[in-house]
């Protein structure tokens, strides 16, 4: 992690670093561009295709995890500028940029590709290749994580001049604790040791009639409440430091402290209430 953030300092002179860091914003447009160009077909398929997988339309998952991604990867995007210009222009957010859009690009195929087979793409060992790909998207969804947490850092370490410290604040933390509380509940999530395989515990083991768009479980728990929660504290932590910024800077700090510690708690409760068996509502 030290040579990492030592080697993001780019010693290219300062009119290169503009050329450096649009080349790192493009490439973060093409990952937003490739989850979009997906999602209108699979809004298409999900009327016209009549299959079902867990009770529900077998596209549904693809269109929830490409807003997924699409809503992280723009985070990531409308972040960067927080970070001060040299390092933005080096090759350690560089690097991370390129592992985020390559490993959110990986896993939308593969879950776009097994809904247009019919097949499941997660909790699927059935086949050789499907239990490998599984595997693999495991490792991938971990390294998506851990490249908004390297962004998360630089915010905080080599923030931009002149940035609020509610935003400033809000980003770093966001991204860090996010991509934290996201690996936690993915583990948990993906390991299949609470309720078995699968994100219910206890209840029925079915997606047909979970709550609107969620599509969370209203007969048990769902470890996917929990991993929700997690993982949006990217967005609520840098959206909570701008509204101290523009309404009340003086708060900004204690703001975000008690955000943060909101967030988390929220993910805690959450997380037990599902390993508990009990549904969200």
């Amino acid at each position: 992690m030290t040579m990492l953030f030592n080697d993001s300092v780019s010693l290219a002179p300062a009119r290169d670093f503009a050329v450096t860091e649009e080349r790192t914003r493009r490439l973060l447009i093409v990952g937003i561009g490739l989850q979009l160009a997906l999602a209108l077909p699979s809004l298409i398929a999900l009327f016209i295709d009549e299959r079902v997988l867990n009770d529900i339309s077998v596209w549904v998952k693809p269109l929830k995890f490409q807003a997924s991604l699409t809503l992280m990867l723009v985070t990531l995007l409308l972040l960067l500028p927080l970070i001060e210009q040299r390092t933005r222009a080096g090759r350690g957010v560089w690097l991370a940029s390129l592992v985020a859009v390559i490993t959110a690009s990986g896993e939308i195929l593969y879950i776009t590709l097994q809904a247009a087979r019919g097949r499941a793409s997660h909790f699927n060992d059935s086949t050789p290749f499907e239990a490998m790909a599984y595997s693999v998207m495991g490792a991938g969804a971990a390294l998506l994580v851990l490249s908004s947490l390297v962004i998360g850092l630089y915010i905080l370490r080599r923030p931009s001049p002149g940035t609020p410290t509610g935003l400033r604040l809000g980003g770093g933390w966001g991204l860090v604790l996010g991509s934290v509380a996201t690996l936690i509940t993915a583990f948990a999530l993906g390991s299949g040791e609470i309720g078995g395989p699968g994100h219910w515990v206890g209840g029925a083991r079915t997606d047909l009639g979970g709550l609107p768009l969620v599509g969370w479980s209203r007969t048990g728990g769902d470890l996917r409440v929990p991993h929700f929660f997690a993982t949006h504290i990217m967005q609520a932590l840098p959206l909570l430091g701008l509204a101290f910024d523009r309404v009340a800077p003086r708060f900004a700090r204690s703001g975000i402290a008690f955000g943060a510690a909101l967030s988390i708690a929220v993910v805690i409760a959450t997380f037990v209430q599902a390993i508990q068996g009990q549904p969200f509502l």
